[in-house]
């Protein structure tokens, strides 16, 4: 691999933009991966990146953005073993301290050091403090953080690394209720990069009724061809309509892609007794818990993060025999603003996932 300059999407000041500029050729010291993208995946999560104000985030600038990564290794560091030069790989994009209980596990989305690594502003992973995969290369730190993908295409298996990722990650949190109650429902609010995924692993992996609930007609679309056994907008008397599907009793999960106050109240109001709600989306949202309260008897919360690399492994499998499939827009890496343009505006069907030209 032959040294010199090569290009890669920097955040250099908090509030943006992001720009695409040319930086020195990136070379693997130990157990460093160098990996060639071939399809880099842009979410909200990047947008509040960008956006965020001094102070808001514990990452030093500058930096390459892009948490979901999928190419091919091209060199590797002294010490690295695997995986094999030329093979395509997807990037595990939590970055924790790689030696503490939960990464040992390869639970590196709950590392024990998080704090800490924090406070040295070390980063979150990939594209979240450290250099990402919005570039034509990739320093990945260690062998352990890739998963191989085969033959699976690029524009596919980038955005598993977060939207399936996180969807899976989602459903397991409740999946010991589903599988107590296999015959009952679980309600996807948002059916967006995240909820098209779940609609699938929910269908994949489960044999409850999946309902799906957006604001928009063309996310019910979605959600029909993902598999949604019904889906409804969000209306005044969502909440009744739902219970009514579930047979008055409500639903044993929810599973929260926006986070916002209309969300939140909606699933307090459909949940069962005795019933999970996991919350992944950051929409703002807040929930008052207490006992009495709007939440039913025996509720259970999370708040899912990101996965594990097991997960992520379940995911490609997932994805590699045809049961997920990403709804991806594709622009060039080069057309990165007019990217982020159409995801702030909510112009982007599924994921938007950028391939370097």
């Amino acid at each position: 691999m032959s040294t010199g300059r090569t290009r890669a999407v920097r955040l250099t000041r908090w509030g943006g933009p992001a720009v695409l500029t040319d930086v020195a050729r990136p070379v693997p010291t130990g157990e460093e991966v160098l990996v060639q993208v071939e399809a880099a995946g842009l979410c909200r999560s990047d947008l509040h990146v960008i956006d965020a104000r001094p102070g808001d985030l514990p990452y030093r600038l500058p930096f390459t953005l892009g948490h979901e990564v999928a190419g091919r290794v091209v060199r590797h560091g002294p010490l690295a073993t695997a995986p094999a030069v030329g093979e395509r790989v997807v990037v595990y994009g939590p970055w924790g301290c790689g030696r503490c209980a939960r990464c040992a596990v390869g639970a590196e989305n709950y590392c024990e050091r998080r704090t800490a690594l924090d406070a040295a502003r070390a980063g979150t992973g990939v594209g979240l403090g450290r250099d990402g995969g919005m570039a034509d290369l990739v320093l990945v730190p260690s062998g352990r953080l890739l998963v191989p993908v085969g033959d699976l295409a690029a524009v596919q298996a980038a955005p598993l690394t977060d939207a399936a990722l996180t969807a899976y990650h989602a459903v397991a949190a409740v999946r010991r209720t589903l599988a107590d109650d296999p015959t009952g429902s679980a309600v996807v609010l948002g059916v967006g990069g995240l909820g098209h995924l779940a609609v699938q692993i929910l269908r994949a992996t489960t044999l409850v009724q999946v309902l799906a609930v957006d604001v928009r007609e063309e996310a019910l679309t979605l959600a029909e061809e993902c598999g949604a056994h019904f889906g409804t907008l969000l209306r005044s008397d969502t909440a009744s309509v739902l219970r009514s599907r579930t047979g008055g009793a409500g639903a044993a999960a929810v599973l929260d892609f926006v986070g916002n106050h209309s969300s939140l109240e909606l699933a307090a109001g459909v949940l069962r007794a005795g019933g999970e709600l996991a919350v992944v989306g950051s929409g703002g949202g807040e929930l008052t818990v207490r006992k009495p309260g709007t939440l039913p008897p025996g509720a259970r919360i999370s708040l899912p993060f990101w996965g594990t690399l097991p997960e992520l492994e379940a995911v490609v499998a997932l994805a590699r025999e045809g049961a997920l499939r990403v709804e991806a827009e594709r622009f060039a890496l080069s057309g990165v603003g007019e990217a982020v343009a159409r995801l702030r505006a909510g112009g982007v069907r599924g994921r938007a996932v950028l391939v370097p030209d």
